[in-house]
């Protein structure tokens, strides 16, 4: 009987120390998909802060848009952290993921970018525009450009919108190209419209951009992961982490406005 309960007070020493360990000694560390660029940045910067609470991360980049969703739904991330919601929306719709959005991160503003004018009123009749050829990315391209004046866009026209739905009195022509080409089409092209991630890459200074989005955008960035991790407390921690106001700092700083907290 003395044996019995020395093995209770043991077992229930071990149960005590599991539920009071670091929570990265409960599992294995967090793997975090992001794009390249300044991104990862700030994952990197929220993964130092999550060492202090016992969590470990590792973030993995990604060259190619459709990885990282493709890498949640198979179960070799735990959460991504490089779309927006229409993007991911797209993605689950054609793919058939089970994954899902959990909070707002940052708004990333897209810039438009021109070697050969000055600002978008010198755009000349005809003049062309290089623009995403992801469906989500290019109708955030056209309301930008409907926004600048550029061109219009039809009554009732939603974040669907394709080059369709313009109105283009000017004569625009539109060129729809892959994201990650579109600066080194800068040479080609009166203008183009960029994604912050791949202008910051290709040496491009955003406060340059002839015109950028706002705080107002809809396409803010989203944390992603799959519905069977909704309630994952590692993962709910380190987006709390994320949006600190030692991360938002961070980014206010680091990136001098041309990111945007959403909180």
């Amino acid at each position: 009987m003395k044996r019995i309960l020395m093995s209770v007070a043991v077992a229930a020493g071990l149960l005590t120390a599991a539920t009071s360990a670091p929570i990265s000694a409960l599992a294995a560390p967090l793997k975090l998909g992001v794009s390249a660029g300044p991104y990862g940045e700030i994952l990197e910067f929220t993964a130092k802060l999550a060492v202090k609470e016992g969590i470990e991360a590792q973030v993995i980049e990604f060259t190619d848009w459709n990885m990282p969703n493709a890498a949640l739904q198979a179960g070799d991330i735990d959460a991504n952290n490089f779309q927006h919601q229409p993007f991911l929306d797209n993605q689950v719709k054609q793919r058939g993921y089970d994954i899902v959005s959990v909070a707002k991160s940052v708004v990333v503003p897209m810039g438009v970018y021109s070697s050969k004018v000055k600002a978008l009123a010198d755009l000349k009749p005809g003049a062309s525009v290089s623009i995403p050829n992801d469906p989500t990315n290019g109708a955030r391209a056209l309301f930008l450009l409907a926004k600048a004046g550029v061109i219009g866009l039809k009554e009732g026209a939603g974040l669907n919108t394709t080059i369709a739905d313009i109105v283009n009195p000017k004569g625009i022509k539109l060129v729809e190209l892959d994201a990650a080409q579109l600066p080194r089409s800068l040479d080609d092209v009166d203008a183009s419209v960029i994604t912050l991630n791949y202008a910051v890459l290709a040496g491009l200074e955003p406060k340059k951009a002839l015109v950028l989005e706002d705080d107002q955008s809809k396409w803010s960035l989203v944390w992603a992961v799959r519905k069977d991790r909704m309630e994952d407390p590692t993962i709910k921690r380190f987006i709390a982490l994320y949006r600190s106001p030692e991360v938002r700092q961070f980014i206010e700083t680091r990136f001098n406005g041309s990111i945007i907290p959403t909180w």
